[in-house]
């Protein structure tokens, strides 16, 4: 099943680079193409994509005004913000926003494609830089030494999932081990990457090991 895409940037050059880069995948679907977040909504009403891969800066509504209106309506639609800046204070907005990841603009075809199925499987994709000024942020808003003073509020089931990600088990495999859909096992996964601040599975089990809770 392909991956439903859509698209809101308001410079034609990048929308159409793009574009282009998401047509190199087949396993990719760009069902829309916006140029601001109020055109971004209208389209997406009839035709919900997977995710949407979302400028920041546009005229009419900006990224972050149309990701917030969006996760009011549906949380399962991803939300990758895109930009040409790496600034902290729209790395703080984006997120609160509800976006699922953050790239740079520049990002090739390749990594933009890695972010798309990071965040489809519940990831938080980011760029390096961008990686970067967010734990920083998080430093710096709630402090190092209270990261870790307890068990990142992971429920009873979260920590069994975790254990069966760290043992290399697929989604489908932990479906069928705690008796649950593979749609749950990803909503649950995704809560373990939120709870750990992790953007991968590689960081989720290293910070779990690092930590004592696997």
């Amino acid at each position: 099943m392909k991956i439903k895409i859509a698209l809101a940037e308001d410079v034609p050059e990048l929308r159409n680079s793009i574009s282009s880069n998401l047509q190199i995948y087949s396993e990719l679907e760009l069902i829309a193409v916006a140029q601001n977040g109020e055109e971004l909504i209208r389209l997406i009403a009839s035709n919900t994509p997977d995710l949407i891969l979302m400028d920041i800066n546009m005229p009419v509504m900006n990224g972050i005004q149309t990701t917030e209106i969006i996760r009011r309506s549906n949380a399962e639609i991803k939300i990758i913000m895109l930009t040409v800046f790496d600034d902290t204070d729209s790395i703080f907005k984006s997120i609160l926003a509800g976006a699922n990841g953050y790239l740079l603009k520049d990002a090739k075809p390749v990594q933009l494609f890695d972010a798309i199925h990071d965040s489809i499987e519940g990831g938080a994709p980011m760029s390096s830089s961008i990686a970067a000024k967010a734990l920083q942020l998080i430093r710096t808003t709630v402090g190092v030494n209270n990261k870790f003073q307890n068990d990142f509020g992971l429920t009873n089931r979260e920590n069994e999932i975790l254990q069966l990600i760290a043992a290399g088990k697929t989604y489908q495999i932990i479906a069928q081990t705690v008796f649950i859909s593979p749609k749950t096992v990803r909503k649950h996964i995704e809560n373990i990457y939120r709870k750990l601040q992790a953007h991968n599975k590689i960081e989720a089990v290293s910070i779990a090991r690092d930590n004592g809770l696997i």
